[in-house]
């Protein structure tokens, strides 16, 4: 498995080592203690969550405040999607910056998401098999999102914005000028 650091450098990009032949692959698609090492503190998944979506469903961009902010461990299983992470920790030197990867069943690429970002994706196939683990529960009080079109953001989803497919709760997120910040950069979410 390798691990490494994207633009944003806590978001990080795994790539499982892939092992082949006639019959097929296998491969390790996470593992607690390399993650743990490289991250220097525990990581505790609790949950895995899955979503079928087509062409064009764009899903964000979420997260949750504390105390049931969420590190996100996402993958795609089969089809295509890019998928975003957003800085919204207040101070940070990359606040609102984002960081954006194509993730594939094809290629196995990972996105480690940690707790302080925003998260969301857009299927660029006809559909996808979207696949993340959680290291909190779900919680409806601590739900928050931000707007996935943000002039501020400068996400380029890469579909033309009519082909975008959106809930009714994702078209009214905030800008993030108007969000409720709950992050403080300085603040470390892990202890």
């Amino acid at each position: 498995m390798l691990i490494a650091p994207l633009v944003l450098p806590d978001v990080l990009l795994i790539e499982p080592q892939m092992l082949g032949d006639a019959r097929g692959y296998f491969c390790e698609t996470w593992r607690k203690d390399k993650l743990e090492v490289f991250l220097g503190h525990e990581l505790n998944f609790c949950q895995d969550n899955e979503s079928r979506s087509s062409r064009g469903v764009l899903r964000g961009l979420h997260f949750q405040l504390p105390p049931f902010a969420q590190t996100k461990l996402v993958r795609v299983l089969e089809g295509e999607v890019l998928d975003v992470a957003v800085d919204i920790r207040l101070g940070s030197p990359t606040f609102g910056q984002h960081v954006a990867v194509r993730l594939s069943g094809e290629n196995k690429k990972q996105l480690f998401v940690p707790r302080g970002f925003a998260h969301g994706f857009v299927v660029l196939s006809g559909t996808a098999l979207f696949a993340y683990k959680v290291d909190n529960y779900y919680s409806p009080e601590c739900d928050r999102g931000l707007a996935f079109d943000d002039p501020a953001l400068g996400i380029d989803w890469l579909l033309p914005h009519e082909q975008l497919q959106l809930s009714a709760k994702d078209q009214q997120q905030p800008l993030l000028a108007q969000l409720e910040h709950g992050f403080d950069y300085a603040v470390n979410y892990y202890v």
